[in-house]
């Protein structure tokens, strides 16, 4: 499914190919405390499909506890989250749903990393909607 996106102030613009059925949610503490909500959603991109058309990213390499480094990238102006990638030799690139325009078109098909789920994050469906 070809996905075009941007930051929230617009500085950074992309497009990519993802694969709808590899679209996840990500329960880490990592993903809790960038996203500064109790998860991440993602979708990933081959990196041939993947192209930044507008700005540049501000990027940082994250180590995670386990050792795993990660390249995150993010708009320098507004903050907002674009993607994560190995740090070289990139196979994929990560999209954070939040900025991919067509991402109402991308419910997550998996979780990952439940163990660090927050306990009420996992069920919030009775939650008042307004």
């Amino acid at each position: 499914m070809k996905v075009d996106g941007q930051c929230q102030c617009g500085a950074i613009r992309f497009e990519a190919e993802v694969d709808p059925a590899k679209v996840s949610i990500c329960h880490c503490t990592d993903c809790q405390k960038f996203s500064g909500s109790p998860w991440r959603a993602s979708a990933p991109a081959p990196a041939d499909t993947f192209r930044i058309t507008a700005g540049k990213p501000a990027t940082y390499i994250k180590t995670a506890d386990s050792g795993t480094k990660r390249l995150q990238a993010f708009c320098g102006t507004c903050g907002s989250h674009i993607y994560a990638a190995a740090p070289q030799n990139t196979p994929t690139y990560n999209l954070r749903l939040g900025v991919v325009n067509q991402r109402a078109d991308l419910p997550p098909q998996k979780q990952i990393w439940t163990s660090s789920a927050l306990p009420w994050a996992m069920d919030i469906h009775d939650l008042p909607a307004s």
